[in-house]
């Protein structure tokens, strides 16, 4: 007998994905069955993921959730074989573009009665009131599924362990109290010490206080949440479950970001042989309509949402003094967000034609373009909880400079300055949340740029970093083990890792 997770988020690719969210879902599922979990995913049934799920079946009905009716839909992910369970009501249904916002990139009014609905149905299926097995553990992601913990509690579940694994804080799922009816969330979970949150319903509040773990997805991130700056007003809640909060970092898909036989690049390399990279670097050259006139130009990257928490602004008002400095930089920008940002960046390009080349969107063969062609990605953030990007580019031996926040403080090892030994270091770090602070970053790594001899060590130690999932999914099933009911804790057998293992907070 397998031991069994039912992982709950909003997203997973290649099914529906708006962020890393997606990524890590789907890779996580896998990685779980590879080690011997039945590993599925819930998630809702949106246009998107009923068109590119396989075998889909309809499995249950669920007559009483919010919003009314639910149908329980059995499929599998496409390539990676991993079982999922859609939840097919009709406010899931009308969600198109972006799970979470309309046209005009306002939160749809239903997300409450929607993200709700997939709570209960997790909760239905963890008490046995469905066809699919019970799982021993059922691991709620961010603010979406919040509330499966508490509804546990509510129900007297106890049979089944609850995580509740925070990828962005910043996201907390606030709604009016009012609601609550409509939501079918008992009395008992509303209060101070369950979801009650400054006189509004706090699906991820709920999540934080009943869950028997909290996970977060770095290191770095889950000793910032405690404090004021990172906290996002959730500190003083975190810091009362310190003992229970485990940070396990995220991994990669290191078969499809590898230079070594990326389908979507100009020409294959590897660490042991470079070469191959300036054919990418004239791809992405021509793709963004940058001149490649001087194969020595330093290309810088970006490759993000176009938002306040990525520093857009400060990127906006940093790269000027850049560009007039470096008449030979080139900057390539792939990413939407919000328009006054997307607006910047295709000003930017028309103000400087040949060195600023910006694509507005996300198409997934130009992100492996970006990340193979570039010298340089830059990765600005106010706040990061882990940060897929950077790990992404380094794989190629395109070195980050971003901020020292989060997981990139965990993942990138800092070159200091110029000359300073490099032994290991893998990229540029830098603090602070000003125009100039940015520059100085990125003075450091032309500077190193420029020394041939230290760029290529830069770029070897980048690319043999080891972010794969097998280790993380270890940690996350040693998590599992410490929570599952003591008569099927044998399933999850005791794992080591030869990666930093998963750690307590306190």
């Amino acid at each position: 007998m397998k031991p069994r997770v039912l992982l709950v988020a909003s997203e997973a690719v290649p099914l529906a994905k708006t962020g890393g969210l997606a990524d890590v879902i789907t890779a996580l599922a896998y990685t779980l069955r590879t080690q011997g979990v039945d590993a599925r995913i819930l998630m809702p049934g949106y246009p998107s993921a009923m068109q590119s799920a396989e075998n889909i079946r309809r499995a249950d009905t669920l007559p009483d959730l919010p919003g009314g009716q639910g149908i329980l839909l059995s499929g599998v992910i496409p390539v990676v074989k991993v079982p999922v369970i859609l939840l097919d009501t009709p406010l899931f249904r009308n969600r198109h573009a972006n799970p979470y916002t309309d046209l005009f990139g306002s939160d749809h009014n239903d997300n409450p009665i929607c993200f709700a609905a997939l709570a209960h149905a997790a909760m239905h299926i963890c008490a046995g009131r469905s066809v699919f097995p019970i799982p021993n553990v059922v691991q709620a992601n961010d603010w979406h599924a919040g509330l499966i913990p508490a509804l546990l509690k509510a129900n007297n579940i106890r049979n089944v362990g609850s995580v509740l694994t925070i990828h962005n804080l910043a996201f907390q799922g606030n709604f009016p109290m009012e609601l609550a009816p409509q939501l079918e969330l008992p009395s008992s979970i509303l209060n101070s010490d369950g979801a009650e949150y400054w006189g509004k319903i706090s699906f991820l509040k709920a999540g934080i206080c009943f869950a028997d773990k909290i996970s977060t997805v770095s290191h770095n991130y889950a000793k910032e949440i405690l404090t004021s700056h990172f906290g996002h007003g959730f500190e003083n809640i975190l810091r009362h479950r310190k003992k229970d909060i485990v940070a396990i970092p995220n991994g990669i898909d290191t078969d499809i970001w590898n230079p070594l036989n990326d389908p979507m690049i100009a020409k294959n390399f590897s660490c042991t042989d470079i070469h191959g990279k300036h054919l990418c670097k004239l791809k992405l050259q021509k793709e963004f309509k940058l001149s490649s006139l001087n194969p020595m130009a330093p290309v810088l990257a970006i490759g993000s949402r176009m938002t306040h928490q990525k520093m857009a602004d400060i990127t906006l008002a940093a790269m000027p003094a850049l560009l007039n400095r470096y008449p030979l930089l080139q900057l390539a920008v792939l990413g939407c967000g919000e328009p006054e940002y997307q607006r910047g960046f295709q000003l930017l390009a028309r103000k400087y034609p040949g060195r600023v080349g910006a694509i507005i969107g996300y198409e997934e063969t130009l992100a492996h373009v970006l990340h193979a062609g570039a010298d340089m990605l830059l990765h600005g953030s106010r706040f990061e909880p882990f940060g897929l990007t950077p790990i992404y580019s380094m794989r190629y031996g395109t070195i980050p400079i971003a901020s020292r926040v989060g997981g990139l403080a965990d993942t990138i090892i800092d070159a200091g300055t110029v000359h300073s030994p490099m032994t290991n270091a893998t990229g540029f770090l830098f603090d602070g949340e000003q125009p100039q602070d940015l520059i100085d970053a990125v003075n450091r790594a032309l500077a190193s740029y420029a020394i041939k001899p230290e760029w290529q060590r830069l770029q070897a130690n980048a690319m043999r970093g080891n972010f794969g999932w097998e280790d993380p999914g270890l940690q996350y099933i040693n998590m599992y083990r410490s929570i599952t009911a003591p008569e099927f804790r044998h399933l999850f057998p005791l794992a080591t890792t030869s990666r930093v293992r998963a750690s307590q907070v306190a």
